[in-house]
């Protein structure tokens, strides 16, 4: 399979409800929440690109453009970047979607750079 539909295939997607549990006292999404979500999400692409052991070593400006609301729904998106010899990047994205309506905006974008290891923990080629 050549890259391109690696990167493809291994475009990651997952939709979860904003419940009140993981908003601050504005009633939004916690900054922290959305970047776990987003390492999560970066994870999964990163592992179904590679089909390796990966671990983030960093994750690079995450801009937050618009608060998440509690009730509405979120969707991550995940897709490889940027491929270098034993890292790769993945872009995530995250849209707010109104419950009731056809509303979608992107609220949160940023990238997360992932190195593939071996058994020993020590880094290896990606593909």
């Amino acid at each position: 399979m050549n890259i391109e539909d690696r990167i493809t295939n291994s475009e990651t997607r997952i939709f979860k409800a904003v419940f009140p549990n993981t908003t601050n006292h504005y009633d939004t999404l916690f900054g922290g929440a959305a970047m776990q979500l987003m390492d999560e999400v970066a994870f999964i692409a990163a592992t179904r690109f590679s089909r390796q052991r990966m671990v983030t070593v960093s994750s690079d400006r995450i801009d937050f453009n618009k608060p998440i609301p509690a009730g509405t729904i979120v969707e991550l998106v995940g897709k490889v970047s940027y491929l270098g010899n034993t890292s790769l990047k993945v872009k995530v994205e995250i849209y707010i979607e109104e419950m009731y309506s056809y509303s979608r905006e992107k609220a949160v974008t940023g990238e997360f750079t992932f190195v593939a290891i071996d058994e020993n923990k020590n880094p290896i080629k990606v593909l």
